[in-house]
């Protein structure tokens, strides 16, 4: 997924879809995402390519550019998941590319370690596996509550865009905010 505008703009899909700086960078993702699947799975494909999908984002709803790539995984996966996932860590969507390169940058610039930002969780039960990168949540730290969020950040960004868009994704579901609210 690459690509966010308010579904509420007028002509938000054909915008979004027309932006050349997103495009630029959800072509870039999708072909590193494709190179690194390629590096655990053989018949490497993108299935569908810059399709819409309407998410709701707490009282927004935003239109978010996606890709579907799939890969063949060996059979006996289930047993060499580690082995699999390791290789394509950090995620590709994450880092950018050429990802070796900005992931250096990114300690260097950060100056501290992410922790469970931007790292993967999921599910697995023996034979399927449920995952995704954690790009926003919230971690408890001792008494502390800490919502972690990001953006992705190109030579094209303009940075004032890139950081709206990250506001228009962050939301508190509303049962955990009125959780907080009961709790103060």
């Amino acid at each position: 997924m690459k690509g966010t505008i308010d579904a509420n703009l007028p002509q938000a899909r054909e915008k979004i879809l027309a932006d050349n700086k997103e495009m630029a960078e959800h072509t870039m993702v999708v072909d590193l995402l494709r190179n690194d699947l390629a590096i655990v799975a053989k018949q490497v494909r993108v299935k569908r390519f810059r399709y819409i999908d309407s998410v709701i984002a707490g009282n927004k709803t935003l239109l978010q550019v996606s890709s579907e790539i799939s890969g063949v995984l060996e059979k006996n996966w289930p047993d060499r998941l580690g082995d699999i996932l390791l290789p394509l860590l950090p995620a590709g969507s994450i880092s950018g590319a050429p990802k070796k390169q900005t992931v250096e940058i990114i300690k260097v610039v950060e100056g501290y370690q992410r922790g469970f930002f931007t790292g993967i969780f999921g599910y697995f039960d023996g034979q399927q596996l449920d995952s995704a990168v954690m790009i926003r949540f919230i971690e408890k730290n001792a008494e502390q509550l800490i919502y972690k969020s990001g953006s992705g950040i190109t030579i094209d960004s303009d940075l004032n865009r890139e950081y709206e868009e990250m506001l228009a994704k962050i939301y508190l579901p509303i049962h955990y905010h009125e959780q907080i609210t009961r709790n103060d």
